[in-house]
Formats: C-alpha cells, structure tokens, sequence
C-alpha cells in the first residue's frame, strides 16, 4: 500500500459557486484517503479578495495567491479593449509565473481546477509543469476559465449530461459526468430540527411550506414578489423567507402593513440569512423559490425539491437562465424568466401548493437529475488522472451510467 501523502493543488474561486465545490471535494478525498491510512497535503492557488481566501484557510488548507485579472465581456470589441480589460490580461502572465513557481515547488500529484479567473493562470502553470489538469464545470455551458483550459485538460468533469453535446470532440473525449459536489450536511437535515430551531410553532404542518431565497445577500426582485404575493401565500402554505440582512428590516414594515390576520402572520417567518439550520429549513421546505445558480441547482437537485426559479438575468454567460431552462424542459422545475410579476410567480408557485401529487411529480423529475455522490465521482476522477488511467468518456468510474434514471 502506498503511504505516502497525495498533494493536491487546488485552484477557483471569487465567488460560492467555484469555491464551495471544490471545498467539498478537498474533503470527500480527505476523508477517502483517510481510510486507506493516506494523508493528503492540498494548497490552494486563490486571490486576496475572493471568497477562497477565507474558506480555505478556515478550513485549514495552505493557501497561497496568485495576481489574476477579471475579463469584462462584452460582444463590442472596443469594449473588450478597454483600459480596465488590458491591465487585467496584462496580470495574467504574473500570475502564470506565480502559479509556475507554487506548483514546481509543492510538486502536487494533480491540479483540480473549479472555475474562476484565478483558475487560468493556475490552469496554465500546471501544463507548464506537467501536472495532470482536472477541470470541474459546475454549469451546463462551460464558464470562460474552463473553456480556455480545456485543450490542456486530462479529465473535463461537467454536471450534468447536457454539458456534452455543447463540447467539442476533443474536449468531450476527456468529459465525465461527475455531476457538482453538495456538502454532505445539506443531505442530512430533519425537518423537526427547523422548527426547534427556527421556532416556527405557528406554522399549520396540515400545509405545504415554501423555502424563499436569494442567496446570503438576498435577491430584491424575489423578495418584492413575495412581499406582494404574502397575502395569497399565507392563505395555502407556511414561508420561510431569507431576505438578506439588508432587507429585513423594510419587509418585516411591508408584512406589518399588509395587515395580516394572526394566523397567517404565525405562518411567516423572515430572517436576514440563514445559516446552520439551513438543512433543516430545505428537508421541512415543499417547494423552493429561489434564483437558479449551479450550486443551488445541484443542492435542490440532490434532495429532490420542486422549484420555481427567478434567475439573476445578469448572470455571467446568462448562466442562471440556462440552468432553469435545462430543468424547466425536464419538468423538474418552473422557470421565470423575463419579466417576472406577482401573478406570473403567483401561477407558477398556486399549483405546486394545492396538490401535493403534482409537487411529487416535479420532485422525482428533479431528483433524477440530482447526483448526491457528485463529489466521490468527482474524488474518483481527480485519483484517476493521478494514477494517468485513461478517461471513461461520458460516464462515471463508479461503473454506472450517468444518465439520469
């Protein structure tokens, strides 16, 4: 048996969609090298101000920072030539030569690279150094970074099966549906657990309850349809709705004004953001509103939830918009896209509240595209490119199709 540590560089982040995945594959391989008596000793290539530079070192993984550029697109070339954009790209090479220099000196067994301005130069430097590249996508269309680093890519490992037929043939050769890694503790909520917690004691267990999330920030368009809709929703569900701690002080005015009866005051409950008791609040949640990023997605997806979708329109590449559609055309989901009005969200939610059948439905159509092992698949493919066995296009190493049952 080899003893010797695994050394893994990791690299992506700037926001929660790059940063919590491969976070939760730091661990999944933790944990499986552990058991077979391996240690591993990770360092993670990041930036000074992305989400990265707190959660890795919090999670205690070496970290280490590269200079790196933001690439504004844009569809007029005089903008994408503008004086930002130059002295950004004018970084990059720095940062190549300072992502050379980490990865020769931590000498890693693999690089896993999840998406990120800071995953090119990181990208780069591990085809300099003859390092096997692993990409992980946790969109349906490749993000920028991906797509730039794919030609220099061992393993492509995409989240869901629609990625393949947008890739070309030569990055599809080396593609895997892995689907994106969810935190375990996501997966093991009790819905008992959030009303404890969160004391709901008002809420009418006889109805639904809907989860309403923006994200940590909070989403004003969602919350003012739902602040417009309360009435109406009050009458045939519970809410639990995290409106982003800039936001709770003017909604919890807007509910008082509305006058609510107390019974149906006693079925809403606001919170700036919810934090721990997050896994409960989703295992209690019938139906969940909320934009659609790559994370939430593979989240919903995992448990099995029926979700209306608002996405962020400005999202990079229109990303959120895409993601809905792709679940939408499954019936695992409803997508709001365009303008969105308080009786377009109010047609879209009123059904799934008044027959639990068709919430059932929905939520075995989402289940099937929900893949609750995506970060052992994902550990899978990292050990295989280590070990240089060849890519099993297309499907997982566990042996089981990818496709959705």
């Amino acid at each position: 048996m080899n003893s010797a540590p695994f050394r893994l560089v990791v690299t992506g982040g700037g926001t929660g969609g790059h940063t919590y995945p491969a976070l939760t594959a730091v661990r999944a391989l933790q944990a499986r090298l552990a058991a077979e008596g391996r240690a591993l000793e990770a360092l993670w290539i990041g930036t000074a101000d992305g989400l990265e530079a707190r959660v890795a070192p919090g999670a205690g993984i070496a970290f280490t920072t590269v200079a790196t550029g933001k690439i504004r697109r844009s569809k007029n070339p005089l903008k994408l030539a503008s004086p930002a954009n130059v002295r950004d790209m004018a970084r990059v090479p720095l940062g190549v030569l300072q992502a050379r220099r980490a990865i020769e000196q931590f000498q890693p067994d693999v690089v896993l690279a999840t998406g990120g301005y800071v995953a090119v130069p990181a990208g780069l430097a591990a085809r300099m150094c003859h390092r096997p590249l692993v990409l992980h996508e946790q969109t349906v269309k490749l993000g920028l970074a991906n797509r730039k680093l794919a030609a220099s890519a061992a393993r492509i490992c995409v989240s869901s099966e629609s990625t393949l037929e947008l890739l070309s043939e030569s990055a599809r050769s080396v593609a895997v549906v892995t689907g994106n890694p969810v935190r375990p503790e996501v997966l093991s909520g009790q819905a008992d657990r959030a009303v404890q917690a969160l004391g709901l004691w008002g809420f009418d267990r006889q109805l639904p309850t809907v989860y309403v999330t923006g994200g940590a920030q909070g989403a004003q368009q969602i919350n003012e349809l739902v602040a417009a809709s309360l009435p109406w929703l009050l009458q045939q569900a519970n809410v639990v709705h995290q409106c982003g701690p800039a936001n709770e002080e003017g909604l919890r005015a807007q509910a008082r004004a509305a006058g609510l009866p107390p019974e149906l005051a006693a079925r809403y409950y606001l919170a700036g953001f919810v934090g721990p008791e997050l896994p409960d609040v989703l295992a209690l949640a019938d139906v969940v509103v909320s934009r659609s990023g790559a994370g939430t997605l593979a989240e919903l997806t995992a448990l099995g939830k029926p979700a209306v979708f608002v996405p962020l329109a400005s999202s990079a590449g229109n990303e959120q918009v895409h993601n809905a559609r792709h679940l939408e055309q499954a019936g695992a989901a409803v997508a709001l896209t365009g303008e969105v009005t308080t009786a377009r969200l109010q047609t879209a939610v009123g059904p799934l509240l008044a027959d639990a059948q068709v919430r059932w439905g929905m939520a075995e159509r989402a289940r099937a595209y929900g893949r609750p092992d995506a970060a052992d698949r994902l550990v899978d493919e990292v050990l295989a490119a280590a070990a240089g066995q060849p890519v099993t296009a297309g499907v997982g190493r566990r042996g089981e199709s990818s496709l959705p049952r």
